[in-house]
Formats: structure tokens, C-alpha cells, sequence
């Protein structure tokens, strides 16, 4: 079978549309990216600008047609996505299927969502356009160094984490025998609570123990807090210096939409599918 056997079955077209939207090689790709990278940040800031009241006052009219105008655009891309693949759900299922789907909901339940009791409602759900903040990541090449860096540190993190959980119990059941209710220790729970916030340094001050003996340990956690807060910072870095960012490419399946893959990959390691045009 020759490399491009697997592709015939899309239209010439279909495949044009899946390199310029999918990939960022080609000048057009790139081209594309860009357009849609400015849209973004764009309805990001009318977002944050409508919930400023007196821009949202004088400004309302002109933020709505902007708004009706990046919506349609998002929702050409969202359906353009969707035609240029052999899988579609692949794509609508999948982390930027959902984030782009919630991007233009909000605006156009708007429209069904009528009347003065279900103002609240539409201004919540209008909110959610502030996921179109999540695309970003797409066009952005060293998000895909981070992503391989998180995903190889994975198991590291969730046993540092364990450990972490049960360091924050032992302490918190330790501070909730040592100390009384006067000082907030009324439950393990809440004492938890108190070595979370302690741990990592953060000290809101709402609980706080009173005794000699409590505040020795609680010195004792504030300065272990330093030290665990740089271990998964320097399991992330380490696994980011031995990404080889020369090796990622932009190019994505035909089939699944799903990129990732290295540059001298032939077939998509997620559903098989190959690679090549």
C-alpha cells in the first residue's frame, strides 16, 4: 500500500481544509492560526470588558455585533473541523472538541433563553465563552513540550501527591488531639484543613494553634512546605529539558485529529492511520 492509500478516501478538498486548519507547516496554516489566535483574544477581552458595568453601558451594542461576529467565525471552524476529518467524534469528543463547542453555546442559547427570569442564567452561560481562552493552546508549539513533560511525570507527581495527602492527615489528626476547640481545631477535618493551607505556605491565619507544642510543629510544616513545593517543580523541569522540541511537528491525523506526533512519524500512534500525504 503506498503511503497515501489511507488518505484517498477523503476528498482532495476535505484534505487541503485539514492541512490548513489542523497543521501549521504551510504558510496558509500558519496564516489561519494567526486570524484565529487574534479572534480569540479578542472575544477573551470583550468578555472581561462586559462584566466591567460601565463599559458594558455604553459599549453594549458594539460588544454584542463583536460578539455575534466571533461566533459565527468559531462556529464556521467548529463545522469546517468536523468536515475535513474521517472521524468526526473523534474531534467533538475530544478535550478541544468540547472547549470549542462550549466556546459558541452560550451566544446562541441567548437566543432560546428568554425574559427577565432567565437573565442570571443567559449572563452565566455567556461566562463560559471565557473557555475559548483553552484554544490557545493548540497554535502553540511549546505547549506540546509541556504537555509530553507532564504526561512523562505523571506517575512521579501522583506518588509526591499521596505522599503529600498523607503527610496533611498524620498532621491534622496530630493538631486536632494537641490542640482545642477555642483555637478552630473542632474536627479532623478542619484541622486538615489548617496543615493544607500551612504546607504550602499559603496562611490564611483563620485557624492557628495556641499551645507551645503546636506551634513547634506547625514551624516544623512551614518550613517542610518549602521544600515540597520545588519537588514537582523539578520533576516537570527535568522531564522538560529532555524533551527534543526539534522532533515535534504540527502535522495531525486525518482520521482522529490527534497531533503529537514526531516528525519522522509515518502512521498516527493514537488510531493507526498514516500520516503521510
Amino acid at each position: 500500500m503506498s503511503p497515501s492509500a489511507d488518505k484517498e478516501k477523503l476528498a482532495p478538498w476535505r484534505l487541503k481544509i485539514h492541512e490548513v486548519i489542523f497543521e501549521a507547516d504551510t504558510k496558509a496554516g500558519k496564516t489561519f492560526d494567526i486570524i484565529l489566535l487574534i479572534a480569540i483574544l479578542l472575544s477573551i477581552l470583550i468578555v472581561m470588558l462586559e462584566s466591567v458595568k460601565n463599559f458594558n453601558d455604553r459599549y453594549h451594542q458594539l460588544f454584542l455585533v463583536i460578539e455575534w461576529g466571533l461566533t459565527i467565525l468559531f462556529t464556521i471552524e467548529y463545522i469546517i473541523r468536523i468536515i475535513s476529518i474521517k472521524k468526526p467524534w473523534s474531534y467533538i469528543l475530544s478535550f478541544y472538541g468540547v472547549v470549542d463547542l462550549l466556546s459558541i453555546l452560550p451566544t446562541f442559547l441567548g437566543l432560546f433563553l428568554t425574559g427577565t427570569h432567565t437573565l442570571t442564567v443567559i449572563r452565566s452561560l455567556r461566562l463560559l465563552r471565557v473557555f475559548r481562552i483553552l484554544k490557545l493552546g493548540k497554535y502553540l508549539k511549546e505547549v506540546q513540550s509541556l504537555n509530553i513533560a507532564l504526561r512523562n511525570s505523571k506517575r512521579k507527581i501522583i506518588v509526591f501527591l499521596g505522599t503529600v495527602l498523607t503527610l496533611v492527615i498524620i498532621l491534622g489528626t496530630l493538631m486536632y488531639l494537641i490542640e482545642t476547640e477555642e483555637s478552630g481545631f473542632t474536627s479532623i477535618p478542619r484541622s486538615i484543613y489548617w496543615a493544607i493551607v500551612t504546607l504550602t505556605t499559603v496562611g490564611y491565619g483563620d485557624i492557628y494553634p495556641s499551645s507551645e507544642l503546636g506551634q513547634f510543629i506547625a514551624s516544623i510544616v512551614m518550613i517542610t512546605g518549602y521544600a515540597i513545593i520545588a519537588v514537582p517543580t523539578g520533576i516537570v523541569t527535568t522531564e522538560m529539558a529532555r524533551v527534543d522540541e526539534s522532533k515535534l511537528s504540527t502535522q495531525s491525523c486525518t482520521s482522529c485529529a490527534k497531533e503529537g506526533h514526531d516528525k519522522d512519524a509515518e502512521f498516527c500512534k493514537y488510531c493507526g492511520e498514516n500520516l503521510h500525504t
